[in-house]
This record gives C-alpha cells, structure tokens and sequence, in this order.
C-alpha cells in the first residue's frame, strides 16, 4: 500500500468516477485502475462497487476511506512542517456556501487568508446549506459556510457573524433608512421580486411571514430571480422591491443607489456557521485556514 494508490482510492470516492479520478491526479484511467486493483490485492477486499454506472464505496472501502485520508494528511503535515522551515506554504482549499456568505464573506476570508499564504490556491462552489453538508460528511468539500445548522454528529459548527434582512427599494432622496419603516399591510401593496425556492433569504422570509400569519402567495410577486445582483438591478429600474440581506447593499447605500427600510413588527436575523468535519483527521493547511476564519471574526465582532 503506497500513497499513489491512497490517492487514487480518495480521488475515486470523492469524485466517484475513474475518469474524473484520473483528470484530478493527472494520471491516465488505465494507471487509476491498475492502482485501485493492486491495492485490492494487497488488502484481499473489494472495495470500489462496479456492477453498477454510480461508483461507490463497499463496506471495506468505507472502512478504509477515513484511514486513506488521515494517512494523506499525516503526509501533508510533515511537508506543511518542512514548508514552513523553508519559508513556503502550498495547497487548495475547498470552501463551499450559499449565495450571500459566497458572495459577500469568502472574498474578504480568502484575500486575507492569501496575505500570509500567498502560494495556496482556493476553490470556491456554490452549494445550499443541505449540499454543503452532504459534501463535508462524504469528504467531497473541506469547509462550508451556511446560514442554518443541520445537526450532525460529524459536523463542528462555529458561529462566525449575523446578518439581517431588510426591505430593498430604489433609491430616494427625501428619507433617511434609519428613520422610515413600513407595516406588513403595506407590504402586501408592493411588486414584489423573489429569490427562488430553497434560497436561505427566502426561507427566512416565509417562515416570517408564516409566525404572523401571511402566506408568501399573498405578496404581488412580478419575478423570481436567483441572483442577488440581477435583484438589485431590478430594484435599481423599479421593477420592484424585495427583501435581501443588509450586507449585499453596503455599496449601493455607500453611493445612493438604493435605500432600505425596515418593516415594523419583524425581525429578519440569522447567524451564519463555518462548518467542517469533526472526527477526520485535517491537514495541516486546513488546521491553518480553520484557525485563521475563526480568529478573523473574533478580531472584526
């Protein structure tokens, strides 16, 4: 057993393709096979199931799967050592969230993160908060960042910050966010522009809605819009208003393009959660990133 064939075994698992598997490690399919088959060998078990077109892990290969990557990383941590007697740090960090924490907390994370590593390489994917969670558990994804905790005995949550919602309109000049709100019943008199179904802005919104007992059909919605940035153009040439967290607007209240206003009678927060797997051995990178994400925010809360 050698670290080439723990790397393709993990490479497979996560990918779930021999093909892809390959491409990954830049090596050819025949060679990915011929590393997989002599470490079956080796270990006298099957452990990748292929009867089937959906590659998957046999009970022995589940059982090998947290040791291959807490071997690889024992490895990553002596050259993470060694790098740091020589003045460099390499690897890729994977982080995954939804919509706002993507758009508008990574940037900042990653860009600072690069200051003091400026050889790690970052990659980013847009997942909801379920599909952040899956990917952790099944070792696709290193660190997720959601706005909703799902429990799990595998998973470690830490609260990093909290974000509000707010009532997005075009800009005005004759009033002051901070010193206008509206009711709910004015609310319902408004066009209206939605983040789609499964959106964290949106579940927040209904469940809101719902505790004071207003159906979200109830609202004149004109469109349903995925991106936070096309809402905001939207908004911008009076298509409509929507509800849309207070951080994705900073520039646009900055330079008077849009105003926001609160609605009396409801409370729009939610916490956000950097999220990792708990019970697997982490690299020394990821060590270092989970280190820094945590330290960041207690300096800037």
């Amino acid at each position: 057993m050698d670290f080439r064939q723990l790397e393709s075994f993990v490479a497979i698992a996560k990918f779930k393709s021999f093909s892809k598997a390959a491409d990954y490690l830049y090596l050819t399919q025949p060679t990915i096979s011929s590393h997989i088959l002599n470490l079956e060998k080796e270990l006298n078990t099957v452990l990748i199931n292929r009867s089937s077109k959906k590659i998957s892990l046999t009970k022995a290969g589940e059982v090998l799967y947290d040791y291959a990557i807490n071997i690889i990383n024992l490895r990553e941590r002596a050259r993470f050592k060694l790098g740091e007697f020589k003045g460099k740090i390499v690897g890729n960090v994977e982080i995954a969230s939804s919509t706002i924490p993507e758009q508008y907390i990574i940037p900042e994370l990653i860009c600072e993160f690069n200051k003091i590593y400026p050889d790690v390489t970052f990659s980013m994917l847009h997942y909801d908060s379920a599909q952040v969670v899956e990917g952790i558990i099944n070792g696709d994804i290193d660190f997720g960042i959601v706005g909703a905790k799902i429990p799990h005995n595998q998973l470690k949550y830490v609260e990093l910050t909290s974000d509000e919602l707010v009532l997005v309109t075009p800009y005005n000049e004759s009033y002051d966010s901070e010193d206008i709100s509206i009711t709910l019943h004015d609310l319902l008199k408004e066009k209206f522009i939605l983040r789609e179904q499964g959106s964290g802005t949106r579940n927040l919104l209904e469940e809101t809605l719902r505790s004071q007992n207003i159906d979200i059909k109830q609202l004149q919605v004109i469109a349903y819009v995925e991106n936070t940035e096309a809402i905001k153009q939207c908004i911008r040439r009076g298509l409509g208003i929507s509800i849309l967290s207070k951080r994705a607007i900073e520039d646009e209240i900055k330079y008077k393009l849009l105003n926001y206003i609160k609605i009396r009678d409801m409370e729009l927060k939610r916490k956000f959660y950097f999220v990792y797997h708990s019970q697997r051995s982490p690299s020394p990178l990821e060590i270092e990133f989970q280190q820094f994400v945590c330290n960041h925010f207690i300096r800037n809360n």
